[in-house]
């Protein structure tokens, strides 16, 4: 499973990119508008940090708009993946996008239907929003089960995205059941290195080589 992080703000970006295990980069506009600078100039910077698919997301809410969107997008940069709604017109936008070799990721999904629909228009990737299928009381990781079972019966080759992510366990899980990419939030990511154990043992092992005595003469 890959992984991805879900953030617009470059010193995030550049410092997962330095772990060396960050494959791509997911935006919304939420996320850009946080950044307060040119969507564009964000988006191609972000392009020059990371060398795998980022996701920019149209604003527009008819086919003909989205498709316009998509296009100059995918133009910026080969890294663009263009991000639309699973709307009825996003996936008339997804369809035509595709059909053009447009790589598409289709946002805000929240059921298995909405993710067969996704495949079938031609979607790079599926994104369901685990996390917030949660908040309303439902499974987040049944969905991604779901998916991916759908997917496998019909060799169908849209990727799942696991998205809306809020703990490492998420992240667990999602490549348990065999989602194709996971991406987080910053801060998710810093919380995968960690465990109480490991800090414990780092602590012990530097402890006791404190008392190793060190011979005159040698470093």
């Amino acid at each position: 499973m890959q992984l991805f992080i879900d953030t617009a703000n470059l010193d995030e970006i550049r410092t997962a990119a330095s772990w060396g295990v960050i494959a791509g980069v997911t935006t919304n506009p939420t996320l850009i508008a946080k950044e307060g600078r040119d969507f564009q100039a964000v988006i191609h910077e972000i392009c020059q940090l990371i060398d795998g698919p980022i996701s920019a997301e149209v604003i527009a809410q008819d086919a003909p708009g989205m498709i316009d969107e998509g296009r100059r997008y995918a133009a910026w940069d080969p890294h663009v993946v263009v991000k639309v709604p699973m709307t009825e017109e996003g996936i008339k936008a997804t369809k035509a996008l595709s059909s053009e070799g447009i790589r598409t990721n289709v946002t805000l999904c929240f059921s298995a239907n909405q993710a067969l629909l996704a495949a079938l228009a031609g979607a790079t990737y599926i994104s369901p929003f685990v996390g917030r299928v949660d908040d309303t009381g439902g499974d987040g990781m049944a969905l991604i089960s779901e998916i991916r079972e759908i997917y496998d019966n019909y060799v169908m080759t849209t990727q799942i995205l696991t998205a809306s992510v809020r703990s490492p366990n998420h992240v667990t899980m999602a490549a348990k059941m065999g989602s194709d990419v996971a991406t987080c939030p910053f801060k998710i990511l810093q919380q995968m290195f960690r465990h109480p154990l490991t800090d414990r043992g780092l602590e012990q092992f530097l402890a006791d080589w404190a008392s190793v005595p060190v011979l005159s003469g040698r470093a």
